[in-house]
């Protein structure tokens, strides 16, 4: 029976959906499937837009989720889903998943047994509907059309056309099966990507205004990304390289790149006409971690050799912690940095003494030396690591256990064996190319031969 009323209100709303608001009283309620269903995704849309190419829709959703079923309010552009009150938090629930704007102006998501497991927290300040605008912001609003809640107010990881965000918000992405997850935050001096891992914390990408000007907020317009210093004056813009007009800004959950997108109608889907990184090796998760993206795009492994042997696992790593230079030692990746920069650890000193730095910090697991600013950097995870031409300028230091590095470090069976990897995409690159060159030549030669012979 449940099953069937869930089935008639998608039916309701998906073919009934004109309005753009409701009002206190309102409440929607989905069933929940009884046996969990993997890839599971029930919707109820409720309020919509008219617009001319995309609408946005306002949907009640039940979905799948590790053997569980989440519940959630969702805002969403033709079908993409630009916003979310499971974003942060997933709210999840057995039964039923309800919406409803309660008489004291609080608008919530409850389920079985009214457990309400996500709100607005606007009770008692007048609240009289949840109404959608034009720009997809959702809002709640009382009898003199004050904005009481906003959807605008809680990014996730998308910005919509026309949204502004402040100095030191943000949005988010979380890729898939990852303790880690991405930001791009929106700082006094510039805006930035950031990989986070617990309490650690690197960038990747930055834009920063020229003239050492400040940003107060930023905004996307129809033409690029919008930098605005005092007064609301624009002080910089990050360029669309598209003529049709932008309808957001995004964060990517897989990748962590940020873009700007367009709707093409002749594919019928949205398009980047901008994207910060745009090649493979400068993103931060193109490899697992203690892998190496090589210069061909094809990543590699840094593999340990252990009491019980070589690891082969290309993200395990190290099982244990180790530190101090009875337990481990540094071994430099010669051609390798990564693309993260993290807190300096500190300046003037010697790519020893930077190695040393990391051995004596049981969380350190690599290190980046700048032989030109003699600066050195650690690291709590070994991920964003690319090969490089010669001659870069920074020495990356991986921490092995001992006796895994050779002699010192020096004599490294670890550093071999990555070398030989690392190079050897690129090797079968370059060694097929010297055999068709050979084979050209020494064909062509002959060829030459036998034509002056036939003259002769």
């Amino acid at each position: 029976m449940k099953l069937y009323l869930f089935v008639f209100l998608i039916h309701l709303f998906t073919n009934g959906l004109c309005i753009s608001d409701v009002h206190i009283g309102y409440k929607v309620i989905l069933a929940v499937p009884m046996e969990y269903i993997s890839g599971f995704t029930g919707r109820a849309f409720i309020m919509g837009t008219n617009q001319m190419v995309l609408n946005f829709r306002v949907g009640l959703s039940v979905e799948s989720v590790e053997q569980k079923y989440s519940c959630s309010l969702d805002v969403f552009l033709g079908d993409l889903k630009v916003w979310s009150s499971g974003h942060f938090s997933r709210f999840y629930t057995t039964e039923t998943c309800v919406l409803e704007l309660t008489q004291n102006g609080d608008l919530q998501l409850k389920g079985q047994n009214e457990v309400v497991g996500w709100k607005t927290g606007t009770s008692a300040q007048g609240v009289q509907r949840l109404h959608l605008l034009r720009s997809g912001n959702l809002v709640l609003v009382d009898a003199f059309e004050q904005i009481k809640w906003q959807s605008f107010n809680f990014p996730t990881n998308i910005m919509l056309w026309g949204q502004r965000l402040n100095v030191k918000t943000h949005l988010t992405s979380f890729p898939a099966n990852s303790t880690s997850f991405f930001s791009f935050e929106i700082q006094q001096d510039k805006i930035a990507l950031y990989l986070n891992a617990g309490k650690l914390k690197y960038s990747y990408w930055e834009f920063k205004p020229s003239d050492n000007r400040n940003i107060t907020f930023i905004q996307v317009g129809s033409k690029g990304l919008n930098l605005f210093g005092d007064k609301y004056t624009k002080i910089a813009r990050i360029p669309s390289r598209r003529l049709e007009p932008l309808r957001f800004l995004a964060l990517g959950n897989e990748t962590g790149n940020l873009g700007l997108y367009y709707y093409s109608p002749d594919n019928a889907k949205f398009e980047a006409s901008f994207l910060a990184i745009n090649t493979t090796c400068d993103l931060p998760w193109a490899c697992k971690p203690y892998g190496i993206c090589t210069l061909s795009d094809v990543c590699s492994c840094i593999r340990f050799i252990t009491r019980d042997g070589m690891n082969s696992g290309c993200s395990n790593g190290t099982s244990e912690k180790f530190c101090g230079k009875k337990n481990a030692e540094m071994v430099e990746l010669t051609g390798v940095t990564t693309v993260l920069r993290g807190p300096l650890a500190k300046a003037n000193v010697s790519k020893e003494k930077c190695g040393s730095l990391c051995l004596d910090d049981c969380n350190c697991v690599a290190s980046l030396y700048s032989n030109l600013e003699l600066e050195c950097f650690v690291y709590g995870l070994v991920i964003g690591v690319k090969q490089v031409g010669w001659g870069s300028g920074l020495s990356y230091m991986v921490k092995v256990p001992k006796g895994s590095g050779g002699q010192n470090g020096k004599s490294s069976g670890l550093k071999k064996w990555v070398l030989v990897v690392v190079g050897v995409a690129d090797g079968l690159i370059i060694v097929l190319v010297l055999g068709l060159l050979y084979y050209y030549v020494i064909h062509k030669g002959r060829k030459n031969l036998q034509d002056t012979d036939n003259t002769s």
